[in-house]
């Protein structure tokens, strides 16, 4: 078991979460993928190990690891969120034609919180940024038509 998925365990006892069997295998599958699954992708990769698992047990586990940090809800306007387990503080760019989402790191855009505090007078909780373009396989595909 990775180093990552054993502190994340631990912090999740420290919430008193119990740590079930399919939670586990949510959390691991989370901290494994580069892709930003829907509650729908984790459902489907799982299944064959946990035949009885529900897809709201995947939506009950995403939502428990949103509301502790653990992993970012991302909706972007389309009929299903996105769910990204990051330890890292980073950036999507989105294929506005598949809907392909690639994260972006770039940590001189955490001094916008600053400067927006400076320009506005807010006390800055957060932001997000969204970069929107087409990825180089749809450029790829695109092209050829």
């Amino acid at each position: 078991m990775s180093h990552i998925v054993q502190q994340t365990l631990r912090k999740l006892k420290e919430h008193n979460v119990r740590i079930t069997p399919q939670r586990q295998a949510v959390l691991e599958f989370m901290i494994g993928t580069h892709m930003h699954p829907t509650a729908d992708d984790v459902y489907k990769a799982l299944a064959g190990r946990f035949p009885n698992m529900s897809v709201a047990t995947i939506y009950n586990n995403l939502r428990l690891f949103t509301s502790l940090g653990i992993i970012e809800e991302m909706a972007y306007g389309d009929a299903s969120s996105h769910f990204d387990f990051a330890q890292t503080k980073h950036y999507h760019a989105i294929c506005e034609n598949c809907g392909k989402v690639v994260d972006v790191f770039y940590p001189e855009l955490d001094d916008v919180e600053v400067i927006a505090e400076n320009l506005t007078g807010f006390m800055v909780t957060g932001h997000r940024m969204e970069v929107h373009g087409i990825c180089p396989e749809c450029q790829a595909k695109l092209a050829n038509n």
